[in-house]
C-alpha cells in the first residue's frame, strides 16, 4: 500500500494505493546530496527539505516507497547532511558524497553502486509526485524502465529531455532540442538485477572517464543505447521537480493541490 499524507497530516487526508502485486525491487537510493543554489540562492537547506503541505519532500518520498514494501533506503547526503539525517530518521542508510560541490547525481550513484547490485529504485529528492505514479513505474513488467512526462508542449533548457521510439528511451539529455523532445525525464527510474549491474558498470566507467560533474541520466543514456530502457508513462499525474523558487510557488499552489484532489 502507498500512502500519502496532506492537509496538515490528517488521518482523512490519506491516498492509498494497493500494488497488485509486491515489487520485485526491495531497494531504494534517493540523491540528495546537492546544495539546491538555484532555489535558495546561499543554499540554506537542501532542497528535499523544503515543506510541502506540511512534509518535507523527501519524508514524502520515504512514505511512498515504504508504501510499496520498499523499507531498504538509501540516502546519499552531503550539502546539509545532518539536518537531512534527521529529518529522515533511523532505519535509512546513509552515503556521504564528501565533495558533493565538486560533483552531481551521476556521482552520488556511483558512490553507492555496491550497494546495489541486486537491482533498486532511483529518485531525485527534489521531486513533488503523486505517489500512484510510483506504483504505475513498480507495477510495470519492465524491469528496467523511467517515469517519463509525455508533452506536446515545447520543454525549456532546464529539462532533462527525453526522446522515446516504441516505447523504449533512446536519448535523455538537457541539450535535446526541445522539438525533438517526447517527453520530459521524471527523475525516478527502476533497475532489475541484470540492468542494475549493467547501468552500474557504465556509471563506473564514466566516472573513470571523468564524469564526475554529470547528472545521473548519462548513465542512463549509455543503457539505453544497447539495453531496452522502458518509458513508463506519468498518465498526466501532477508533479513537479523543485529547481527554481518559481517551482516552489507552483509546487505550494498548483502541483500539490492537484494531488490532493485526487485523495
Amino acid at each position: 500500500m502507498v500512502f500519502w499524507k496532506g492537509k496538515g497530516d490528517s488521518e482523512s487526508s490519506i491516498i492509498s494505493f494497493v500494488l497488485t502485486e509486491p515489487s520485485n525491487v526491495m531497494k531504494a537510493i534517493i540523491l540528495a546530496a546537492g546544495k539546491g543554489t538555484r532555489l535558495n540562492g546561499t543554499g540554506v537547506k537542501p532542497k528535499c527539505l523544503y515543506e510541502v503541505g506540511g512534509i518535507t519532500l523527501i519524508q514524502r518520498q520515504i512514505q511512498a516507497l515504504r508504501g510499496c514494501g520498499i523499507n531498504d533506503i538509501i540516502v546519499v547526503v552531503g550539502f546539509g547532511r545532518e539536518a537531512v539525517r534527521n529529518e529522515c530518521g533511523g532505519n535509512i542508510s546513509y552515503i556521504e558524497n564528501p565533495i558533493y560541490a565538486e560533483t552531481s547525481s551521476l556521482y552520488s550513484l556511483w558512490l553507492a553502486r555496491d550497494l546495489l547490485l541486486d537491482g533498486f529504485v532511483v529518485l531525485n529528492s527534489d521531486v513533488l509526485f503523486h505517489p500512484r505514479m510510483l506504483v504505475n513505474l513498480l507495477e510495470s513488467p519492465h524491469q528496467d524502465a523511467l517515469l517519463i512526462s509525455y508533452t506536446s508542449s515545447p520543454l525549456g533548457d532546464e529539462e532533462m529531455k527525453v526522446k522515446v521510439n516504441q516505447g523504449l528511451v533512446v536519448d535523455i539529455s538537457k541539450e535535446i532540442e526541445p522539438s525533438d523532445a517526447d517527453g520530459e525525464n521524471v527523475g525516478i527510474g527502476k533497475f532489475g538485477s541484470q540492468g542494475a549491474k549493467i547501468l552500474l558498470h557504465y556509471v563506473d566507467s564514466l566516472i573513470s572517464k571523468g564524469f564526475a560533474t554529470a547528472w545521473a541520466p548519462r548513465g542512463f543514456l549509455e543503457f539505453a543505447g544497447q539495453h531496452q530502457l522502458h518509458a513508463i508513462s506519468t498518465r498526466g499525474l501532477p508533479w513537479i521537480e523543485i529547481d527554481f523558487p518559481e517551482d516552489y510557488q507552483k509546487a505550494l499552489d498548483e502541483v500539490f493541490p492537484s494531488i490532493d484532489a485526487l485523495a
